[in-house]
C-alpha cells in the first residue's frame, strides 16, 4: 500500500482565520511525518499599489515586514504550545501566487502546500484572483485546500 510522507509543508499566512486553520492542520501533518512546516507571509506590493497605497514607501514596507514577523512568531508560539517546533518562517516579497506556487516550493523543496480557502474579501479576490486556485493549477507538488471548520 502506498503511503505519502510529507516532509516539507508550505502554508501561506495572512492573519486570516482560514490561514490559521491551514497552519494548524499543517502542524498535525508535519507532526505525524516528523516534517517541517514553512509558514510564509508574502508581501505583495502589487495589491497595495493597486489599492492606491502607491508608491510603497519604506515606512509601509517596514510595517508590513514587522506584521509578517508577528504572524510567524504567533505560529511558532502556537506550535510550541502544541508540542511541535519544526517551524520555519519565511517573509517573501512579490506576487503571492508565484511565491506560493513556484518560488518557495522550489527553494525549500516543498512536497505539500496547504492553503486556506480564501483570506481575501470578494473585492480583493475579484481584483487579484484566488491564490488557492492559482496554486492548484501551477504547483508542481501536492496541494491541500483547507475549508473553514463548522465551528
Amino acid at each position: 500500500m502506498f503511503t505519502q510522507s510529507y516532509q516539507n509543508i508550505l502554508v501561506g499566512i495572512d492573519g486570516s482565520d482560514q490561514a490559521m486553520e491551514a497552519f494548524k492542520k499543517a502542524l498535525a501533518v508535519a507532526k505525524r511525518n516528523q516534517g517541517t512546516v514553512y509558514v510564509a507571509n508574502v508581501i505583495d506590493h502589487q495589491i497595495y499599489t493597486f489599492m492606491s497605497y502607491s508608491p510603497l514607501n519604506q515606512n509601509i514596507m517596514d510595517q508590513l515586514a514587522a506584521d509578517a514577523k508577528d504572524l510567524i512568531n504567533e505560529c511558532k508560539d502556537l506550535g510550541a504550545e502544541l508540542g511541535y517546533n519544526k517551524i520555519e518562517g519565511i517573509i517573501a516579497y512579490g506576487s503571492a501566487k508565484e511565491a506560493m506556487a513556484k518560488t518557495l516550493p522550489e527553494k525549500y523543496d516543498i512536497d505539500l502546500i496547504m492553503v486556506g480557502q480564501s483570506g481575501l474579501n470578494a473585492v480583493e479576490r475579484f481584483m487579484t484572483g484566488s491564490v488557492a486556485s492559482y496554486v492548484i493549477k501551477e504547483a508542481a507538488c501536492d496541494v491541500l485546500i483547507v475549508h473553514p471548520s463548522a465551528e
